[in-house]
């Protein structure tokens, strides 16, 4: 039966009735008709159009694998014989629609039929496809809307990244794959591209389209896995998600796994980004960067989660403490956001002398009690603090202030999240469907599988994005041994080929990723968090790594500092057995955010005696690290003797801090200071000929270190609780020391009076050296002395 759109106050009643809009190559308003009407050459559609019922039951439930060959324009056989041509377009929730396009300088409209579901055709008679062709709707208040047809424009990636892309190489992924503006035949709009290669049909669902189900189906792209349409009109800031027609049938949707900027969590969003406007400042720390040693270089990171640094004045949530942590989300409106961090944060960073900064849980994550170590947007900052340009606002000031930013990155396994790339398209896409492979128990979480290109190509494109974006100094990669081991927290796991446990297909991910740093952002370090003693962690034929944080050295020190002073001159080996591998890897000294949760106190808490004693223990404790070879890391609150652990739902309570806790501050930059202004102490510091253990003292508790190869620092740790106002320490040359820093000085918060008094070397033989010189030290602290 023929049905006729009904004439609605004229609408499609002529060509003179209705402006068509914008043309869509050119942007100029289309001209209204003057003078006679062209003839019609359309054909009325004839009940299922010139579609079988299957192919129409296919497009409207966005089960097409290749909707461009449907949709859009099309030549058709006439019933008679004769050539036609079929213009079909999806436009779900719409009743009225009409073809409006220009023909011999006039524009003409056609009344669409509707096929049900949305689905719309025309058909005109003849060959000549309609130029400049838009669809122009009528809703129930009288408004026309016109919209341009996304089924006219060719595919927005090229054949030879689709196949880059499934070979595991493709460079620059984020500009190919997700969703990028674009400008198609004049046309501003954003192409969209998934990977999916299970998937039944993907349609691409936001705010562009009123969030309609197949409005924008995408096409699969031969072999390749990928779907892509382009939607022209898209804007930037824009929310959006893929429906995932999966391989049993079944409908998700789900965020953009190369999505660049994400809606703020509860909201599971991806939302489109446009390119940049941001201004860089830091051309020179740039130029400067790549030709930086960090071998050579102090490097003293603080690392901070944004969260929970500070926060906006609120009242107290002890309300929360009966409610599961896992529940728990910081309200938006008490986290600072990038640009307030920096007013905050880069003033303190330059008052406590720290060179870099390490972000925790930077990328985006759908729960606050992951801290952001369950990922959920690879290629996206938080939206928890702002926009992208945001983000590189506060990079900017950190780089203007001389700070190094490190980026938490965290390859080695993803969330189960539902709107997440689990069983993105209905199969185990990321990881391994066996569980003894894909299963991370320790978090409840999926392990990806680095065998699978197309997977290494996300995780490499995610880093490469990341580091160019927003101009990232470093990267510390996450969870290190939980890729390198198949047996890694698993009592079943499969063997790798050879029958061992290392995951081979990680192990090569993480050497492609470092070198692919290493060769295309020179002068960006790679730091492992990794807590085996996995061989060649920082070599150039290992995994290429510069650094590794030295977890051995700090679980024996801190097992150390839990003993009581008087008894720990017999127990030195535990503190100084670390001696022994100091350089067998490049290593970070670092006491990070692990040693400060889940029931362990704070590093305050964890040392012995009241609280002067724990006090002292704690200084000492600094002046230990910042004597041993290596870079620093110190988390956040440490600096200021925090009692409490941290808790990731409070800021830190810097308001109220007492002298003592003032003095742990000065002590920390005072630290920090000597390291970057003295070149024993960072100079050649990872090469075991400028470091050497002069003397240990287990009957008084008393360690001496030398720093440097020239001309070294002495370093003298009295770890136990007893003063010793004379002691004799064994120096190589004659001359003039002085203090450089003493940890129990009275502006610290110890009880010692700051002294510039020289220290005259006698010709009197000690600890196997030349010279000697007395010192007076104080119970439970450090001592660094310099000669001249």
């Amino acid at each position: 039966m023929l049905r006729r759109i009904p004439d609605r106050a004229g609408f499609l009643s002529g060509p003179t009735r209705l402006a068509v809009g914008r043309n869509p190559k050119t942007g100029q308003r289309a001209p209204s008709a003057q003078g006679p009407v062209a003839p019609n050459r359309h054909l009325p559609v004839q009940g299922e159009g010139t579609l079988d019922a299957a192919t129409r039951q296919q497009i409207v439930e966005g089960r097409h694998a290749d909707p461009h060959t449907i949709l859009g324009v099309h030549a058709v056989a006439l019933p008679d014989g004769s050539k036609g041509t079929a213009v079909r377009t999806m436009l779900p929730g719409k009743q009225i629609c009409a073809l409006a396009y220009a023909d011999g300088g006039v524009t003409k409209r056609v009344p669409m039929t509707h096929l049900g579901g949305g689905l719309f055709e025309a058909v005109l008679t003849g060959s000549a496809r309609p130029k400049d062709h838009r669809f122009e709707t009528l809703d129930d208040n009288g408004r026309t809307t016109s919209v341009a047809d996304p089924y006219v424009f060719g595919v927005t990636i090229g054949e030879q990244e689709r196949w880059l892309f499934n070979e595991g190489t493709l460079r620059n992924v984020a500009k190919h794959i997700g969703a990028n503006a674009r400008t198609v035949d004049g046309v501003d709009g954003f192409s969209f591209v998934a990977w999916a290669p299970n998937a039944q049909g993907i349609s691409v669902v936001g705010d562009f389209n009123g969030w309609t189900n197949a409005r924008h189906a995408m096409r699969r792209l031969g072999d390749s896995g990928l779907w892509e349409i382009f939607v022209p009109g898209a804007e930037a800031g824009q929310k959006y998600k893929f429906r995932v027609v999966k391989s049993d049938g079944g409908v998700d949707f789900k965020s953009d796994p190369f999505a660049k900027q994400s809606a703020l969590r509860p909201e599971t969003c991806s939302v489109t980004a446009g390119a940049s406007s941001f201004e860089w400042n830091d051309a020179a720390w740039m130029k400067a960067r790549r030709t930086q040693d960090p071998a050579q270089s102090p490097v003293s990171v603080y690392e901070v989660h944004l969260g929970s640094w500070r926060q906006k004045p609120h009242e107290s949530l002890n309300h929360l403490d009966d409610v599961p942590r896992a529940l728990h989300e910081v309200p938006r409106e008490r986290l600072l956001s990038y640009r307030e961090v920096a007013d905050q944060l880069v003033p303190y960073l330059v008052e406590q002398n720290h060179t870099h900064v390490e972000l925790v849980g930077l990328l985006e994550h759908p729960l606050d009690s992951s801290w952001g170590y369950q990922v959920s947007g690879y290629y996206a900052p938080t939206a928890r603090h702002g926009d992208p340009e945001d983000l590189k606002y506060l990079v900017d000031k950190l780089h203007e202030a001389g700070i190094g930013v490190i980026l938490d990155w965290v390859p080695g396994h993803f969330p189960k999240d539902g709107a997440g790339i689990a069983r993105f398209d209905g199969t185990h896409l990321f990881d391994h469907q066996d569980d003894r492979l894909g299963e991370q128990r320790d978090w409840n979480t999926r392990v990806f599988n680095y065998g699978r290109n197309e997977v290494r190509t996300f995780l490499l494109g995610s880093l490469q994005h990341m580091l160019s974006e927003y101009h990232f100094d470093g990267i510390r990669m996450d969870g290190v041994a939980s890729m390198l081991y198949r047996d890694y927290s698993r009592d079943e796991w499969i063997p790798n080929e050879f029958g061992g446990n290392e995951n081979l297909e990680a192990i090569d991910f993480i050497k492609k990723a470092n070198n692919l740093v290493r060769a295309r952002f020179p002068g960006v370090m790679c730091v492992a968090e990794e807590s085996t003693s996995f061989p060649g962690v920082t070599s150039a034929d290992g995994l290429a790594f510069d650094t590794k944080w030295n977890m051995g050295w700090m679980n024996d020190t801190l097992e150390f500092f839990k003993e009581d002073p008087m008894w720990r001159g017999g127990k030195l080996d535990t503190l100084t057995n670390t001696f022994m591998w100091a350089h067998s890897e490049r290593f970070v000294c670092s006491l990070s955010h692990d040693e400060v949760v889940h029931g362990k106190g704070s590093l305050f808490s964890k040392m012995p005696g009241d609280d002067a004693q724990k006090a002292a223990n704690l200084r000492l404790l600094y002046g230990f690290m910042w004597s041993y070879p290596g870079h620093k890391l110190l988390f956040m609150g440490q600096e200021h003797a925090d009692r409490a652990e941290w808790d990731f739902r409070k800021g830190l309570d810097v308001d109220h801090l007492d002298d003592r806790q003032r003095g742990m501050q000065r002590l920390v930059a005072d630290l920090n200071a000597l390291y970057s202004s003295e070149p024993a102490l960072h100079r050649d510091q990872f090469d075991p000929a400028a470091f050497s253990a002069t003397f240990r003292d287990t009957e008084n508790g008393v360690v001496g270190l030398a720093r440097g190869k020239d001309d070294p620092m002495l370093w003298i740790h009295n770890v136990g609780g007893v003063e010793h106002t004379k002691y004799r320490v064994g120096v190589d040359a004659p001359g003039a020391y002085r203090v450089a820093i003493d940890t129990n000085d009275t502006k610290y918060g110890g009880h010692v009076e700051p002294t510039n008094e020289a220290i005259e070397a006698e010709a009197t033989p000690w600890h196997g050296k030349p010279y000697s010189i007395e010192v007076s030290l104080a119970p439970l602290g450090s001592v660094a002395l310099k000669r001249g």
